[in-house]
Formats: structure tokens, C-alpha cells, sequence
């Protein structure tokens, strides 16, 4: 057991510096200003393909990768075309916020501002709004050529003037650029233009004829400006010039060189990085970086940097280009000889923040395979895994480039798939914003904040201070009274940790709004963090191979408020399930459609909203996400309602019962099992099998307050009261919509959504690792109708827990969930919520409602 818990625990390190490794992205060229984009083919974000074989890219498998990773960031259908619209709307609304998602995990770009069509594109400062770490420059060579290749032509009177006039030029500006901080290497395209054939030794005599070649043709009659460099001899030549002045700075700049993968202006059997080797051994002091992993000639590259120890690796470009097997073997192929020291990796973004996405996306989902591929074969220990990858990703450029750059902490890279919003974004908020909330919810579910002056905010980020908060860590353990359970200590702090990938516009307007972690004082996780606890409980699902996708539905109550302070009823709506009428309310126009506004405004795009059943009761569909963004937007999209309702007069309740004579208020959660394979029976019934097996246990946490359970009723459409499943049955508690997506319905919104979906997903990760068997059959008819014997064949044995006291009671008696979950969180919870129990059982059950009502 302890090996295989070290196993678990080392697998989950290395998946986290995937995922959390903050990168130098060590190639990359400049971003189109908005209004360029429109005029080059989005298409092109995964192919190098032009014309006719750009519009036959989507039928490769990249093409079709691309898609499907995309289609899940923007929330829309999985086709080009939608992907096409909803990057539109991206720019149409807010493109830097989508940009800043598409570069998030990045911490420097290092840009080879040289491309073609430049004039339409930022310039490479522009990266440093988005990352934590300003962009610095590549200098590509040729492109310093040309403009002063032009200027020589048509200044000087001959040839032989023009030529010297030229090379002088050229010579200050390399050296300039050398001086320059903010050029950091320099970059050959000559794999385009003449092959990497390089000589050891510079042609001067062929340089100079090629030169003269291009003075005569300039003053021709129908002579245009000299645009482009590709002439055997003058090319070679200028490489040689750069690399001699490197060689004799005290500066040294790395040279990269183009190599293999490329569009169809290269020429492929000219582009393997082995035609370097004799000007590699030339310029021994001079680092060489070989891009794009010379695919298809990865292996040459990494003999290569193997070989020389000038010359270094860069595996990128092959991600998104290649096909997820191609990039795999491409990493592998690299790995065969070439040290770790010696990798590097890029985007080669291009023109499109997409680009970027993609890249970071797929780089991760390869390693992880590749990585823990070797780690299980005993290739590599899990400790040697991570120092690769954090080589790979920072520490190698960083090196290389001279950078002096320091790892700067990165939003969880899981987080991909929303609007992480890097320190930069935070800091160009607009100047209405007045304050940053900072938020947590406790073991008794209740919201709770630190506003932040955004002056304050600011000053922190700009003058790199520890952006965390110290709270007593008595706050976990504390009743909504301010009572506190054994061992919630007043001596002692945690420090809360901002999410600045949770960043959302509101609840009101002037106010931001992130979701926090607790962490201790040297960094490491707080075993009793809520929303830890779910980090924990996906990241294990990860390892075993399971991805999900979580969906709410928010029901919501919005009660009158008499002159006495007293919530009622809102009487004269006419209201029940889907009514049409009701949406034509005063209280729908004012708080849920206002609601609803502020919402899309934070990137929160509602799917659907209705009327409930009971009075004044609405649901609201939130759209689905990975398991932590869907409880980070849940209780965002309940601050915003509650605000909405309280500006108009009005309470937003979440009472599970507000009154005993309506029906009750849920928080049903939809989950699906995304990752490959999720859609088979034999992956997601033992899943969910495993959450019926665990399900009286869990509903200590899902049904956390005795007020929950007068919600537990048969025939209310809430789920019923026995533990069973079946296909679009609405009274049992585990609903079947459609393969791996099913609905459990005995949640409610007093629960800590957080430590509710913790026990939800280790319950089904404990149900696929212990292959347990879907033992209950499909029940077509509500449970409670049945006979005992009927209920027997469907293998219903048990029922729910009718009160607080017996659901916590299972908590405590499951010891596979507790183990799951942890111990001391377990503890802390149950103390919590029994003095909790106490305090609310000592009133009646009038005034125990109206204090029920005012906090929920």
C-alpha cells in the first residue's frame, strides 16, 4: 500500500508541473491587431498548408484535434464553423480577455518580429500586457538585410560601393543588436532560401557576384524595391557575418535556425538540421538553436544537440501541426540521445492567440503520456520526470537566452480550458473597478469574502509582493454563529491565495470577484481547504484517467420582504413549473434577466432559465465546465442573483424548503465522464455505481443542514428518498439522460459545493478502480410506488438518511470515502455541523426558517 500511495503521490507532482510549470516560450512571432485578422484564413492556426491544401487541412486528424479543443474552451458545438463564430464573438466582445486566455501558463515570449506582412501585426511588447514576464526579441537576419540591401542599391553609384556600403550597415546593426537588452538572440530563415547546406567557411566571391546580381537588377527600367534574400552565396554569407560577432562579443546571443517543418516554400531535402553540422564545428562558442524539432529529421536534430555543445533543441511547431501520435513519437524520437539539458520548447505561435492555446494545450497532453510512460517503465523516477519537465519548459531558455527570469507561480493549468487571467489583465482592469473580492466558502457553506481596494490590488502585483491574505485558521472551523469546533484554534494562520483564473466581472458593478485557496505558510496544501479538496479529487480522477464535465442547475427562491423585515411569499404570480406567464413578472425583468446581463458580462453564458414549481421559483441552467470552474462559476452566478434580488428589494433564497407547502429548491449537478472512453458502459457504470454505493454517506455533504432533509420526500420530483438510478426518472436520486451523462439530484444549495462534487467524484473514482458493479437495475417507475419485492429485483435495499444526524453518522462508518476525502477534513466537517445542529435546534421551527432564510 505505501508503494502505491507514493506512486499516487508522485504521479500527481508530475502532472501538476505539466500543468503548473510556468513557460518561456522560446519562438513565437507576433499577434494580428484586430483589424487584420479578418484578412488571413483562421484555418491556418494547424497547418502550414497554403491554397487549395489549406482548405484539405481539415480533414487531417489535427485539424480535427484542433477542433474539439477548442470547441471545449469557447463552449460551443464541436465544428469548424462554430468554432469560427464563437472566436468571432470572443473578438467581437472582449479580445484581449481571449487572448489573455489563450496565452495563460506562458510567463515570457521570446518574438521573431521578422514574418512577412509585419505591418499588420503588434509589435512584441504587446505579449507583455498578457504574461507575467515582459517579451523580449529575436532578430531575424534576413530581415535586417533587406531594407538596407535596398538603401545601398539606390544610394551608391556601383556595385562594389553599394556592396560595402552595405555590409557596413549590416555590421552596425548586428552589433547594435547584440547591445541591445531587449534582443535576446537572433534568428536564420535560410532553410527557406537557400538550404541549410551552410559551408563551413563564407564564399565571399559568390556573395559579392550574387550582391552585384541584385544592384543591376535594381536599376533596371521596371525595378521594384528589393523585398526578399535568396541568393546562394549572400545568403550563407550574412549567417557567417552574424555568428562571427557573436562569436567575438562578450554577449552571446544564441542564433536560431529554422530547420525541417515548414510550408511549401521550403525545400524538404535541404531542410535537415544535419546540414549544419560543418558550420556548427566552425563557430564552437556560438549557441545554435535548432527549431521546429527539424521535423521529419527529429532525430538529426537531437544527435545533433547531443553531439555539440552549442547546439540545443527546440521541440516546437510539431504542436499543433502534427497529429497527437506524431508529436508523442517526435518527443520520444528527441529523448532517444539528446540530454534534457539541452530542450527546449515554443509555441511557434503565430498571427492568432489560437495558436498559443493549442500549442500549451497539446505540449501538456503529450508529455503527461510520454512522461509517465517512462516514469512506469522505470526509465525515470517521477522526481527526475518533473526536473525535466521544468527544463524543458523554463529553466533550458532561461539559461540559454540569459534571461534572469524567476519562476513566477501560474494559475492551475488545468484551467485552461476558461479565462485565466494572468497578473496582467488584473492590472489593466478599468479604473471603475474599485475592489477585488477574495472568496472562500466554509464547511457550513457559507460565502465568505475579503474586499480588496483594488489601489492595494494593484500595488501588490506591480511590485511582485506575496499575493495572499493571512485569515486564522479558526475560519474552518467556525458556525455560521461564530462558534467554533475542537481544534479550530484562534492561534495560528493560513494565507488565502487568489485565483486569478476565477477572475469574474461583479456580483455588482466596481467589484471583481475570485475564488481563493488556503494554503500554509511555505506554500503547501491545507488538508481542510474546500477547494483544495476538489483540486485533489479531480487531479486523482486525472491520474486514473478520467475527465469530467460538471453542469448546475441553479433553483432559486426570491421572496417579498415586508415593511417589517420579514420574508413572504411573493403571492399574485400565478406560478408554476414552465408557466409562461411568470416570465412576464416584474421579478423576472428586475432580478433573474439582470441577472442573466451581468452574467454573459463575466463570460458566464446562461443556457436556460424557466419557471420551477414552487412560488417565485427559478431555475437556471449554467453551462459545463471541468469540475472547478463549475463550482467556482456556481457560486459566483448565486452572488450575483442574491445581489441582483437585494438591490430590487427583494431576498434570493436557497432554502431547500422555504415553505412547507411548495416545493423544494435543489442544486442538481449533471456530470459526464469527457475524457476518451467515457461514453462506454463499462467506464462510467462502475463510475456511477460508485457514488450509489457511497450515496448515504454522501449526502452528509450534498445534504449538509437539517433543514435539507425536509426536501427528502417521495413524489416531489426532488429524487425521493430511496438510493436507486434509473433512465429520465426524476424520483430517483441518480438520473440517466444519455450515456455517461446523468443527473444526481439530491443535492441542494446549502451544500459546500465544493466538498460535495470532492465526495461525488472520489466516490465514482472509487467505484472505476474497484471495477464495482452496477448491482441496481434500471428503475422505469418511481420507487416509492413499488412493492418491496419489486424493489428487490431492482436490487433498491436502502434508503437515503432522513435526518442530518444519520447522514453524518454514514460519513463517518464509510471508511473507503473518508480515507478518500481524508480524515481530518471528515472530522472537522462532522464537528462543524453537529454544533451547527445544536445551535439550530435550540429554536423553534419558525424562528430556525427566518435564520435559515437571512443567511441562505
Amino acid at each position: 500500500m505505501a508503494a502505491v500511495a507514493a506512486t499516487h503521490h508522485g504521479k500527481e507532482q508530475l502532472l501538476h508541473a505539466i500543468r503548473a510549470t510556468p513557460i518561456i516560450d522560446n519562438h513565437a512571432h507576433p499577434l494580428l491587431r484586430r483589424e487584420a485578422l479578418s484578412r488571413h484564413p483562421l484555418l491556418s492556426i494547424a497547418t502550414e498548408a497554403h491554397g487549395d491544401a489549406l482548405h484539405a487541412s481539415r480533414d487531417s486528424l489535427a485539424h480535427v484535434r484542433a477542433v474539439k479543443q477548442l470547441s471545449g474552451v469557447l463552449g460551443c458545438d464541436s465544428t469548424w464553423e462554430a468554432v469560427e463564430a464563437a472566436i468571432e464573438q470572443r473578438r467581437e466582445s472582449d479580445y484581449d480577455a481571449w487572448i489573455a486566455t489563450c496565452l495563460s501558463g506562458i510567463q515570457s515570449v521570446l518574438v521573431d518580429d521578422g514574418l512577412d506582412g509585419a505591418g499588420e501585426a503588434e509589435p512584441y511588447s504587446h505579449f507583455s500586457r498578457f504574461t507575467a514576464s515582459a517579451a523580449k526579441r529575436i532578430v531575424r537576419i534576413e530581415h535586417v538585410a533587406v531594407p538596407l540591401i535596398e538603401a545601398a542599391c539606390t544610394t551608391c553609384g556601383t556595385a562594389q560601393e553599394s556592396y560595402e556600403a552595405f555590409e557596413q550597415a549590416f555590421e552596425k546593426s548586428i552589433l547594435q543588436a547584440i547591445a541591445d537588452p531587449e534582443v535576446v538572440g537572433f534568428k536564420s530563415v535560410i532553410c527557406y532560401r537557400t538550404g541549410l547546406a551552410i559551408p563551413p567557411t563564407p564564399d565571399s566571391e559568390l556573395a559579392v557576384s550574387a550582391f552585384e546580381g541584385i544592384f543591376r537588377q535594381r536599376q533596371g527600367p521596371n525595378a521594384t524595391a528589393f523585398a526578399r534574400v535568396h541568393h546562394r552565396g549572400l545568403n550563407e554569407h550574412l549567417v557567417h557575418l552574424v555568428a562571427g560577432l557573436v562569436s567575438d562579443s562578450r554577449c552571446s546571443k544564441p542564433i536560431q535556425f529554422h530547420t525541417g517543418l515548414g510550408d511549401n516554400d521550403i525545400t524538404l531535402t535541404t531542410s535537415s538540421p544535419s546540414h549544419l553540422q560543418a558550420f556548427i564545428e566552425a563557430y564552437p562558442t556560438v549557441p545554435i538553436v535548432l527549431l521546429h524539432s527539424g521535423y521529419p529529421f527529429a532525430r538529426e536534430t537531437g544527435y545533433l544537440a547531443a553531439m555539440y555543445a552549442n547546439v540545443y533543441a527546440d521541440i516546437g511547431e510539431v504542436f499543433p501541426f502534427l497529429s497527437r501520435d506524431g508529436q508523442e513519437k517526435v518527443v520520444r524520437h528527441m529523448l532517444e540521445l539528446c540530454p534534457t539539458s539541452k530542450i527546449l520548447w515554443s509555441t511557434d505561435g503565430h498571427w492568432f492567440p489560437e495558436t498559443y492555446l493549442l500549442a500549451v494545450t497539446q505540449m501538456r497532453e503529450v508529455l503527461e503520456t510520454v512522461l509517465c510512460d517512462y516514469v512506469g517503465r522505470g526509465d525515470l523516477s517521477w522526481t527526475q520526470a518533473i526536473g525535466l519537465v521544468e527544463h524543458v519548459l523554463f529553466h533550458n531558455a532561461n539559461r540559454i537566452y540569459d534571461l534572469k527570469l524567476k519562476m513566477q507561480p501560474q494559475t492551475s493549468p488545468e484551467l485552461v480550458s476558461r479565462g485565466v487571467a494572468p497578473r496582467s489583465i488584473v492590472l489593466n482592469l478599468d479604473d471603475s473597478i474599485r475592489f477585488l473580492r477574495v472568496c472562500w466558502n466554509d464547511m457550513t457553506a457559507t460565502p465568505r469574502m475579503r474586499a480588496i481596494p483594488m489601489r492595494r490590488v494593484r500595488s501588490m502585483l506591480q511590485n511582485n509582493e506575496d499575493f495572499s491574505f493571512g485569515i486564522t485558521k479558526a475560519c474552518l472551523g467556525m458556525t455560521y454563529a461564530g462558534e467554533r469546533a475542537p481544534g479550530a484554534s484562534a492561534v495560528g494562520e493560513w494565507r488565502l491565495h487568489p485565483d486569478l483564473g476565477s477572475l469574474r466581472l461583479g456580483p455588482r458593478a466596481g467589484h471583481v470577484t475570485v475564488m481563493a485557496d488556503f494554503r500554509e505558510q511555505d506554500g503547501s496544501t491545507v488538508p481542510l481547504c474546500p477547494r483544495s479538496a476538489l483540486k485533489r479529487a479531480v487531479e486523482m480522477a486525472s491520474v486514473a484517467g478520467l475527465t469530467l464535465a460538471i453542469g448546475f442547475e441553479v433553483e432559486v427562491v426570491i421572496l417579498d420582504v415586508s415593511e417589517g423585515g420579514q420574508y413572504e411569499p411573493l403571492r399574485g404570480v400565478g406560478h408554476q413549473w414552465c408557466i409562461a406567464r411568470v416570465m412576464d413578472h416584474e421579478v423576472v425583468a428586475t432580478v433573474i434577466e439582470t441577472a442573466i446581463e451581468r452574467l454573459e458580462a463575466a463570460g458566464v453564458y446562461v443556457e436556460m432559465v424557466h419557471a420551477e414549481s414552487a412560488s417565485a421559483q427559478y431555475e437556471i441552467v449554467l453551462p459545463k465546465a471541468t469540475p472547478l470552474e463549475a463550482v467556482d462559476t456556481l457560486l459566483f452566478a448565486r452572488d450575483v442573483i442574491s445581489c441582483c434580488a437585494t438591490a430590487r428589494g427583494y431576498k434570493a433564497t436557497l432554502h431547500p424548503k422555504p415553505f412547507g407547502d411548495d416545493c423544494g429548491t435543489g442544486s442538481h449537478v449533471h456530470m459526464s465522464i469527457s475524457s476518451p472512453g467515457g461514453s462506454q458502459r463499462d467506464v462510467y457504470e462502475p463510475f456511477y455505481a460508485g457514488i450509489l454505493s457511497h450515496l448515504q454517506a454522501i449526502a452528509a455533504l450534498t445534504y449538509s443542514n437539517a433543514a435539507s432533509y425536509e426536501r427528502v420526500r417521495d413524489g416531489w420530483w426532488a429524487g425521493g428518498t430511496w438510493v436507486t438510478w434509473g433512465t429520465q426518472n426524476r424520483e430517483a436520486p441518480l438520473r440517466k439522460v444519455d450515456g455517461s451523462h446523468w443527473e444526481l439530484k439530491c443535492v441542494d444549495g446549502m451544500a459546500n459545493p465544493y466538498l460535495a462534487m470532492s465526495a461525488i467524484i472520489l466516490a465514482g473514482l472509487d467505484g472505476v478502480t474497484s471495477n464495482t458493479p452496477l448491482r441496481w437495475k434500471d428503475c422505469v417507475h418511481e420507487p416509492h410506488t413499488l412493492s418491496d419485492e419489486e424493489r428487490r429485483r431492482l436490487g433498491i435495499t436502502e434508503r437515503l438518511p432522513s435526518n442530518l444526524p444519520q447522514a453524518l453518522s454514514a460519513l463517518r462508518d464509510d471508511r473507503a470515502l473518508r480515507g478518500l476525502l481524508g480524515d481530518d477534513l471528515v472530522e472537522r466537517y462532522v464537528a462543524v455541523k453537529e454544533i451547527e445542529m445544536a445551535f439550530l435546534e435550540k429554536m423553534d421551527s419558525e424562528s430556525r426558517r427566518g435564520w435559515l432564510l437571512e443567511r441562505y
